[in-house]
């Protein structure tokens, strides 16, 4: 068993090249505890594929405690855990912070960033590989400028910059869009990032750009994927640049889509996909079902003293595990990531 843990910037770097050139993305898996870290990695391991582990603010303040809610400190243990843990496994995963809203840059990731900086001085890794800023929320012109100043900070802190162009819909850490015509984003909009940010020369960037993704969980039809708009914004900006797909693109909202969309999403130049909603359930499902089966085991019923072995976090914990596991090999297989790993 080759251990390959935690990504350093130049492997992130390989594996997102790996992935343009074979055509095919990570799974980025949102995670808010040890529990989910483990269920993680044990299933990058089954698919045989690396990826991403991220976590979210609320996550991040939930890993803190959810008494204290300390994002930067929650984000630092999760990555703490997850770089000792994966060691135990033949694969390679990078850590990447997910979403941050303009009200969280001060409190989260701008104080992650400064951490990076002064570890890269000392001649240390960053912590993490990635970070996004998330300015669906606000005017192109001011999203670009706010990841202007951010790429130069992930540029010292030898991480790389998520941002978002467009508008995801549904709701994720209290941040709330609609489902409408904002979408989809335009070529208009991928010319205006290139401009800003340039192709790669300022520093590398993923890219999400937007065609109908919604966040949460929706009945089938509700939701109107539109793929093609990313091959339409690559092509355009990758005329003007004569460059082919320019972007290194990240579907959001990824989950309860269906197996075209996502191979048509990764055929037009997504590398990572971010999974949430899916492998939630993933992991709740089978705890549910222990619960109900073992109900007299897991409850002190009618004066009676259960069964330790059943209420046992452990022996919930590990189907729970086994269930997000098993979905995430199932989206490695769809994202066509399966059977990647650099240690191959």
């Amino acid at each position: 068993m080759q251990q390959m843990a935690i990504a350093t910037p130049e492997v992130y770097a390989e594996m997102i090249d790996r992935a343009r050139a074979g055509k095919f993305a990570y799974p980025a898996v949102n995670v808010t505890s040890s529990q989910s870290v483990t269920a993680a990695l044990q299933g990058f391991a089954e698919a045989e594929s690396d990826g991403i582990i991220q976590v979210s603010v609320g996550g991040a303040e939930y890993a803190a405690g959810s008494t204290v809610k300390d994002r930067v400190a929650g984000s630092l243990a999760l990555a703490a855990y997850a770089a000792e843990v994966a060691k135990g496994y033949p694969i390679t995963v990078a850590l990447h912070t997910d979403h941050c809203a303009k009200q969280n840059l001060d409190s989260w990731v701008r104080p992650l960033l400064a951490l990076e900086i002064e570890q890269v001085k000392a001649g240390k890794l960053p912590t993490f590989q990635s970070h996004m800023w998330d300015g669906s929320s606000v005017p192109l012109d001011e999203n670009l400028v706010i990841a202007e100043e951010l790429l130069e900070l992930s540029v010292a802190a030898r991480t790389i910059l998520e941002i978002e162009v467009g508008v995801v819909g549904g709701e994720e850490d209290g941040h709330t869009a609609e489902i409408n015509d904002k979408l989809y984003t335009t070529v208009e909009d991928g010319l205006a990032t290139v401009k800003a940010l340039g192709a790669g020369e300022k520093g590398r960037y993923l890219t999400a750009l937007t065609f109908g993704n919604v966040h949460g969980v929706y009945k089938p039809g509700a939701v109107k994927l539109r793929p093609s708009i990313l091959a339409d914004i690559q092509k355009a900006v990758g005329e003007v640049l004569g460059k082919e797909n320019p972007f290194d693109l990240v579907f959001h909202g990824g989950s309860g889509s269906t197996e075209a969309e996502i191979s048509e999403a990764v055929d037009n130049g997504v590398i990572k996909m971010n999974i949430d909603t899916d492998t939630q359930y993933a992991f709740s499902r089978p705890v549910a079902d222990h619960f109900f089966r073992n109900y007299d085991g897991v409850l002190k019923v009618d004066g009676e003293v259960g069964n330790k072995k059943a209420y046992d976090p452990r022996a919930w914990g590990k189907l729970a595990e086994a269930g997000m596991a098993k979905r995430l090999v199932e989206a490695a297989q769809q994202l066509r990531s399966a059977g990647h790993t650099l240690g191959a």
